[in-house]
């Protein structure tokens, strides 16, 4: 089972690790990562493996293997993997990992202002889109929209996490906004993201990674919304 830095620390940028196996594929499992696994719309981590032997390796993205408990650290080339066993440092793609967690906190913001069932949803590190299960086009309004997302970033929400039993969560079905995607169950706890005191901006099931004021999401606007289908309406953001 590799050791999951990012969810205990998502500033975390470094690690030291040891190699546990280089799959068929020439994927490599560590014992620890700070590499977010690709789920939830959101991108595997990228970042560079050096370890003892091997020339530094760039990791393209980070993804589960067969089973939930190993993490698969994809290289860019298969050229010079390094042996099971051996020990090195894995560093993050920082900023390309930082604009994710403010794309994904600030669509946590968009979900506060559209309070309709969320569809689908994609994270990229100039911005990202939520679907939305809406009958009335009238409802969702661009520029509304645009100055309701400044305002939440511009009042420095505190953003942190807590956690529910799985119990909980089956009491409280609200708490989930996606239609297509389930939180995590099954290991007897789940995860929340709040924003603001007790959440009262927004508060639901979430495993990405965020940033801890809604301040550091920076400008931010509605760039498009799109028919997506009878109901379906999609809202682009973009980082500015």
């Amino acid at each position: 089972m590799t050791e999951v830095l990012y969810r205990e620390d998502p500033y975390l940028r470094e690690c030291e690790v040891e190699v546990r196996g280089v799959n068929e594929r020439g994927g490599i499992t560590l014992d620890r990562t700070v590499c977010y696994v690709t789920g939830g719309g959101q991108p595997g981590d990228k970042a560079v493996l050096t370890v003892e032997g091997c020339e530094p390796l760039r990791i393209a993205t980070t993804v589960y293997g067969e089973h939930k408990q190993d993490i698969v650290h994809v290289p860019a080339n298969q050229d010079n993997l390094p042996a099971v066993g051996a020990k090195g440092r894995l560093v993050l793609d920082w900023d390309s990992r930082y604009r994710h967690m403010r794309v994904h906190t600030c669509m946590h913001l968009l979900c506060s202002l559209v309070p309709f069932p969320v569809t689908g949803g994609q994270i990229a590190a100039d911005g990202g889109r939520l679907d939305f299960d809406i009958s009335d086009p009238d409802k969702v309004n661009k520029d509304d929209l645009t100055r309701e997302l400044q305002r939440l970033v511009a009042e420095d929400h505190r953003v942190s996490e807590r956690w529910i039993t799985d119990d909980e969560l089956a009491d409280k079905p609200e708490l989930v906004r996606t239609m297509s995607v389930k939180p995590p169950m099954g290991s007897g706890k789940v995860r929340l993201v709040q924003i603001g005191t007790d959440g009262q901006i927004d508060l639901q099931p979430c495993g990405g990674t965020h940033v801890k004021s809604t301040s550091e999401i920076g400008a931010v606007a509605v760039a498009k919304i799109e028919n997506k289908g009878k109901q379906n309406r999609r809202i682009r953001i973009a980082l500015q």
